[in-house]
């Protein structure tokens, strides 16, 4: 008889087959723990990428937030003509904006608090405008900063570790002072805390202060020309492209440097853990594809009688073969659904989740201070899920086709000699 391909009857023989029973209840267990080996195998690939994708999306964001994409810094000391350093720059395309800034290393004293700080003094208007400034105040008014003569922003790290407020006096002291017969004294201002912000980078809450460029340059006995220029482009990633046209509207007195050649060993980590992980990964799913081998294999030992039965009333290898196909393949395809759905549901709700289990067990699951960030991200790919589905799909589809061809290959009269 002709069949067309995956004829109803076949539909219909392979979901029976899927349907556990008395007499092929261990077989029905195997197809289960495929799909569970499926599903937990495409859920933690989605997961785990997509942690993996957060971590470096908002890693990199908040570090890019203060440092720029692009520092522009004089070779001599100081630049030749800064303004027209800075109209060069912005006349680029892609550029959003050049911002001057002053910045060097003090040391911060309040009571009991000593310990070393990064100052960064910028125009009022552009401390007042930075983003991941402005977007992240806790406590205060950077608009504070410009109205006092001595004010600056600290961390909500490092105000919460020595006990600091709003209009607590601090003291900051730059070891490059004025020269004396004895030797350069250390040069030390005392500052009001205007303004407490929270980047969520550990090491920036705790280490950098923010103010105005007059004070940075009070502090450290400079002109209130800036040390440097901080460059933003309108796509991070494609700073790589856009270096030539950058470089060239460099004066021959500076030099620029990116953020991915500052941060190369950073990004460069987190690019090959990323793989690693999806290797290593991918493993879960081919055990559990190999599982629905071993369980389609003995489903086709377990119903042999049934397939000579088959044969003998005119189905053809080619319909033997599609049944136990579709047998296969319909757990794969579920597993792939639910370890999606699974996947994505939980992507979606993994700081919850981590809350939870924090509160439950009294482990911290994502420290601060080890992962930098206080939130544990999570940003899903499309590409990445599509990848994720279609080789979990071509995983469990290969995996069908030995025990397919085997159940096809099954003669009536060997199937039917023993019964």
């Amino acid at each position: 008889m002709t069949l067309s391909p995956f004829a109803a009857f076949e539909w219909q023989i392979a979901l029976r087959y899927i349907k556990a029973k008395r007499r092929a209840g261990f077989i029905s267990v195997i197809a289960w723990v495929s799909f569970l080996g499926i599903m937990l195998g495409v859920a933690t690939l989605i997961i785990v990428m997509a942690v993996m994708n957060g971590f470096r999306t908002d890693l990199l964001d908040r570090i890019l937030g203060v440092g720029g994409h692009a520092t522009v810094r004089p070779i001599t000391g100081t630049f030749n003509d800064i303004d027209g350093q800075i109209a060069k720059l912005e006349a680029v395309e892609g550029v959003v904006r050049v911002t001057p800034y002053l910045e060097g290393q003090v040391m911060v004293s309040s009571g009991r608090l000593v310990r070393g700080a990064l100052v960064r003094g910028l125009p009022q208007s552009a401390l007042e405008s930075l983003p991941v400034l402005a977007n992240n105040i806790r406590q205060g008014s950077l608009a504070d900063i410009g109205n006092k003569r001595r004010a600056i922003a600290i961390g909500q790290r490092l105000a919460q570790r020595y006990g600091l407020e709003i209009g607590t006096p601090l003291a900051l002291v730059a070891p490059r002072g004025a020269v004396t017969p004895f030797g350069t004294a250390p040069r030390l201002r005392r500052y009001e805390i205007a303004a407490i912000f929270e980047v969520g980078l550990s090491e920036y809450d705790l280490s950098f202060i923010f103010t105005n460029m007059e004070n940075v340059a009070d502090l450290l006995g400079q002109t209130r020309a800036a040390s440097a220029l901080e460059i933003v482009v309108a796509h991070a990633d494609k700073i790589k492209a856009q270096r030539p046209a950058l470089q060239a509207a460099l004066d021959d007195n500076a030099y620029m440097l990116d953020w991915q050649e500052a941060n190369a060993t950073l990004s460069g980590a987190l690019k090959v853990e990323r793989n690693v992980m999806f290797m290593i990964l991918t493993l879960i799913l081919l055990v559990a594809a190999l599982n629905i081998v071993s369980g389609l294999v003995m489903l086709v030992k377990d119903k042999g009688r049934d397939i000579a039965v088959l044969r003998s009333m005119g189905a053809t290898r080619g319909a033997i073969l599609r049944i136990f196909f579709i047998t296969g393949a319909s757990i794969g395809v579920a597993g792939t659904l639910a370890g999606l759905l699974l996947g994505v549901v939980f992507c979606e709700n993994i700081e919850t989740i981590r809350q939870i289990i924090t509160s439950l067990t009294g482990a911290e699951l994502f420290p601060a201070d080890v992962y930098f960030l206080r939130d544990l991200p999570a940003e899903i790919i499309p590409s990445q899920l599509i990848i994720v589905a279609l080789m979990a799909l071509g995983l469990s589809f290969l995996s069908t086709l030995y025990p397919a061809w085997r159940a096809a290959s099954l003669a009536p009269v060997e199937a039917l000699r023993y019964e």
